[in-house]
């Protein structure tokens, strides 16, 4: 489906750790669920027709205008992610995870059946609502596992389950690519072998154990066990919601963290924009039918390059207390520059050598952000910090779907809305360089204060 498929996962990964603290099913073998899984993960992302999409829907086997797609079709996605995200949280702990991911495998499976047979506009804005749908639901791929193992393999089944999906995006665009350029295949061939492997992804979820617990719904009070395990008092219940409120405020209270939320919700916003429209921004450059594409290369080197870059953060020396919202300030201005020309340069590899410094750039923030966001806060309130993160960044991406993008407000021509997503970025970036300022002189005002008063103590 649309390129946002890839980003979702991470967006619903962030999300899906507020359910982490599950109880494990007493299954002494953990290999078996997280082969399951990973198999699932790999074969539901390896879809080789998804970077493709755009040229798929303007071309003839659709006959869709550019209109139609930009600002009537795709904003739907975002709709739809945004109004299900919430109830489907509740629903996967509710119903223990796996029939929400055999919920994901169809919604998938029905996304790309239409793709292949649905006509007219409104159809397809049906098959970007069940697109919705598969979005959302990732959370429980990511938060199945957590009810099947040990705490002692949270680590290791996390590292192998998103690996999954990162190879499956990989090798899928990589495929795609290689079958319109060298092997000439139709785009409409690259979406039957994705209805293909999501249908193979929707039959191995069937094999996958049913978790016995879950965090809210299914949760055994130890009080309880052996007399009434099945029943959770009310009383329970209204306390995790105070507990998760008191984390809340105690949370968003802390001035370093807030600013690293505040950065990650408004450029995860930001970016899903420009991920969701770049196919756009490309047709406008280099139309598919009078010229070969490269979609399918560009997206699987970015996010090669991209897990190069985030694996690189671990050797970063910096003190990010001091001159962490300066760090902020400068990439998310290389950011906007990076919008900016891939919008005004008008030649497509410019565009593509743009659109990868921008995934390389904001994969590494993200996980420096990620990092100085979960260093110091238990898994509770690791959990409930990305979700309000992700909620909100959700939040303004639909806001700024709304005005820019969806016919029913300003309705931009793709090039005008990259200028503002460039405008947008840049903004972030003087926000942050005055807050940076701030936060470093009052660190050398500080240790000046620090270092008379020794000389004083001294003398």
């Amino acid at each position: 489906m649309d390129v946002p498929g890839p980003v979702s996962r991470r967006t619903a990964a962030a999300a899906a750790t507020m359910l982490l603290r599950t109880a494990r099913v007493p299954y002494e073998c953990w290999v078996l669920p997280t082969a399951l899984l990973c198999t699932y993960g790999f074969f539901a992302s390896l879809r080789p027709s998804e970077p493709f999409l755009t040229p798929y829907l303007l071309g003839p086997d659709k006959n869709l205008t550019e209109r139609q797609v930009f600002n009537e079709i795709y904003p739907v996605w975002t709709y739809s992610y945004l109004l299900l995200l919430f109830p489907v949280f509740l629903a996967t702990d509710y119903l223990r995870y796996k029939p929400v991911v055999l919920l994901q495998g169809l919604s998938l499976i029905v996304t790309w059946f239409m793709l292949l047979y649905a006509q007219g506009l409104l159809a397809v804005q049906f098959l970007e609502f069940f697109y919705g749908i598969a979005t959302a639901t990732e959370i429980a791929y990511y938060s199945y596992i957590y009810s099947v193992v040990d705490l002692s393999k949270y680590q290791k089944v996390t590292s192998y389950c998103r690996s999954a999906t990162l190879v499956g995006f990989t090798v899928g665009s990589v495929l795609g690519q290689i079958l319109v350029s060298v092997a000439g295949w139709s785009l409409f061939s690259l979406n039957v072998i994705s209805l293909t492997c999501v249908s193979v992804a929707f039959a191995v979820a069937w094999f996958l154990p049913m978790p016995q617990k879950s965090l809210f719904f299914h949760h055994v009070h130890p009080t309880c066990q052996g007399v009434n395990g099945t029943k959770e008092p009310t009383r329970d219940r209204l306390l995790v919601l105070k507990v998760l409120w008191d984390d809340f405020l105690m949370c968003y209270s802390s001035r370093p963290l807030l600013c690293w939320s505040v950065w990650w919700a408004l450029s995860t916003c930001g970016y899903f924009q420009v991920v969701n429209y770049t196919q756009g921004l490309w047709e406008q450059v280099l139309p598919s039918r009078h010229a070969a594409i490269y979609n399918g290369g560009v997206e699987a080197v970015s996010t090669l390059l991209g897990a190069v870059a985030v694996f690189a953060v671990g050797y970063i020396k910096i003190s990010w207390s001091t001159w962490g919202e300066m760090t902020l300030s400068l990439f998310s201005l290389l950011i906007a520059a990076a919008v900016y020309v891939m919008d005004t340069a008008g030649n497509i590899w410019v565009c593509y050598a743009s659109y990868v410094v921008f995934r390389i750039i904001y994969m590494l923030l993200i996980t420096i952000a990620t990092f100085q966001i979960a260093a110091n806060l238990s898994m509770e309130r690791y959990a409930l910090v990305f979700g309000v993160n992700t909620f909100i960044a959700l939040g303004l991406q639909t806001v700024l779907t709304l005005i820019v993008v969806d016919a029913s407000g300003l309705g931009l021509e793709i090039t005008t809305q990259f200028l503002i997503y460039a405008g947008y970025f840049a903004l972030i970036s003087v926000v942050f360089l005055a807050n940076g300022a701030v936060t470093v002189m009052k660190k050398y005002r500080k240790q000046e204060d620090s270092d008379s008063s020794s000389q004083v103590t001294t003398s």
